[in-house]
């Protein structure tokens, strides 16, 4: 004969009955905190202005620029007839008239391409010339192109910094910074790795 059984109570917990159950998988430990509103978000990947884009070619970039050099010419023909024209009557007018012109064009085409590459919506980042070969430039932080990139990209280095190199050692840093495309992995020229650019089709 066995031992007396335990006495029952009212609520008092009852044994388990048979063996235990096996121990289940740890995992990590819950994140008992707030949830933010909205819930739990993955982190959004950061990517370059120019990534997943097509890489203007070569070529391309340099039909644009003639392009812009052809349409640049068109203010100096316009200037050389008006010069012309007051150089008949007095030549002090035409000296006078001459200087205003050539401040008038190096105006011009300082402001031509920052001006027209700091215009918002699809044009950012073009040029006439690279409007109609279909190419443009972004900035590898994705952020548009303005005046003041431009201006640095435009007139700062691929004017200012390559004219003073070339004039040290002619000619070949103008030719390494427009040839510089064929060999680079990215097609940049010098002044995109100094601007941090990239030239991508439209």
């Amino acid at each position: 004969m066995g031992p007396p059984a335990a006495p029952q109570y009212p609520g008092a917990p009852q044994a388990p009955v048979g063996p235990p159950p096996p121990p289940g998988p740890e995992g990590p430990p819950s994140y008992g905190g707030p949830v933010p509103p909205g819930g739990w978000q993955q982190p959004i990947p950061q990517h370059h202005g120019w990534s997943g884009q097509p890489l203007a070619s070569w070529g391309s970039r340099v039909g644009a620029t003639l392009i812009d050099w052809l349409i640049l010419i068109v203010p100096v023909f316009i200037l050389a007839i008006i010069v012309v024209g007051i150089a008949g009557g007095s030549d002090t007018g035409a000296i006078v008239t001459g200087i205003l012109g050539v401040l008038a064009y190096l105006i011009v085409v300082l402001a031509y391409a920052p001006v027209l590459m700091a215009r918002e919506g699809p044009n950012n980042g073009q040029t006439w010339g690279k409007q109609l070969v279909g190419i443009r430039v972004v900035r590898d932080t994705g952020e548009p192109m303005n005046f003041g990139w431009s201006a640095l990209r435009e007139i700062a280095v691929k004017g200012l910094l390559v004219s003073i190199a070339s004039s040290i050692i002619p000619l070949i840093p103008w030719l390494l910074n427009y040839l510089w495309p064929l060999w680079d992995d990215q097609n940049r020229a010098l002044h995109d790795i100094v601007c941090s650019t990239h030239v991508v089709r439209a």
